[in-house]
């Protein structure tokens, strides 16, 4: 098997004052918001060994069924990964925190048979960079598990979230941008999609610039030469 992953520093992402209200904020959004139901349904029926990128504070690892052999989590935010290492002590399955960008995975090719990306794609400095990292670590076949906001099928709203992104929303929320097109982008990135769906997130209130959002799965096609 051909490696060529790279390292990367250890702190190349640090947003300290983002990360504790995201800690806080993400905490509350799963009991009261519904996303803890949202990390389950991702996450049901998984197998094997499992890259997650971005895994911020964890929240995802509680989720993680007992067919998952192991998890390779990697989360570039110093902050965040602090409460993820201990989020994988509390774990049912094997957990590993480790640093690392999604543009540059510290890790094998084809070594995966599923990756999970859930609300770190609108975070992404490059996003087709990001996807094809994704693809190279996973295996011919291997699933991408995804749970993401992004762009608004409304036009007002689609309107409101590209005015943010081109202004304060990612220097106020650690580099989210809220209109990015996960699907297309998951699409032109190669992947082949399996079932899919949109979601509002929280299903009722305020229509928020995060709210709309798309679960599913896609994979790497098996034709891929390892």
């Amino acid at each position: 098997m051909h490696l060529r992953y790279r390292k990367v520093p250890k702190d190349s992402v640090h947003h300290p004052v983002f990360a504790r209200f995201y800690a806080r904020m993400s905490v509350a959004a799963d009991a009261k918001g519904g996303i803890a139901a949202h990390r389950a349904e991702l996450l049901t029926g998984l197998s094997g060994r499992v890259v997650e990128i971005g895994a911020g504070n964890g929240l995802n690892f509680a989720h993680y069924p007992a067919a998952v052999s192991e998890v390779v989590a990697l989360e570039p935010e110093r902050s965040l990964r602090q409460l993820a290492v201990g989020a994988a002590m509390r774990a049912g399955v094997s957990v590993d925190v480790r640093p690392g960008t999604a543009e540059a995975l510290p890790v094998e090719d084809a070594g995966f048979d599923a990756a999970v990306a859930s609300l770190v794609l609108c975070t992404v400095r490059d996003v087709p960079k990001a996807l094809a990292e994704i693809r190279r670590v996973l295996r011919p076949g291997g699933e991408l598990r995804f749970f993401e906001h992004g762009l608004a099928p409304q036009r007002r709203l689609a309107t409101v979230q590209r005015a943010l992104d081109r202004t304060v929303w990612p220097k106020l929320m650690g580099g989210c941008h809220t209109a990015r097109d996960t699907l297309a982008a998951i699409r032109d990135a190669g992947f082949e999609f399996g079932a899919y769906r949109a979601l509002r997130v929280p299903e009722s209130g305020p229509l928020l610039p995060t709210s709309p959002c798309v679960l599913g799965v896609a994979y790497r096609p098996r034709a891929d030469l390892v």
